[in-house]
């Protein structure tokens, strides 16, 4: 499979989950949650999406499992509005790139050798 194709599915999936978890999925334990990076396996049989959720563990948690429990209806749809003859299993993963930076930060911040906290 053609690894160019590969990535336009995933930037054209990370686009149509984005909108379909906007306005078409309406279970109340998925919180406020936005798609991050979609990583697509070459022969497209699976899809790993990166999700960020505004929240503590617990809230992250909870988003993740409705995320799961619509992952079928979501596979469903992007392989009818993509025109996907098999639709890549989707597998939601929590993208703690955004945590990470921040904990950086704060170690950067506190090796500052005057004591500023900018």
């Amino acid at each position: 499979m053609n690894q160019s194709r590969a990535q336009r599915v995933s930037q054209l999936m990370q686009r149509e989950l984005g909108q379909m978890l906007l306005a078409e999925v309406k279970d109340p334990r998925i919180g406020f949650v936005s798609i991050t990076r979609v990583e697509v396996t070459r022969d497209l049989s699976q899809a790993r999406v990166f999700v960020s959720v505004l929240g503590n563990a617990g809230e992250q948690s909870t988003s993740l499992e409705g995320l799961k429990k619509a992952a079928t209806f979501l596979r469903g749809e992007i392989g009818r509005r993509l025109g996907l003859r098999r639709a890549p299993e989707i597998l939601f993963r929590l993208d703690q790139g955004i945590e990470e930076s921040v904990h950086i930060q704060h170690l950067i911040r506190s090796l500052d050798p005057d004591g500023r906290d900018e």
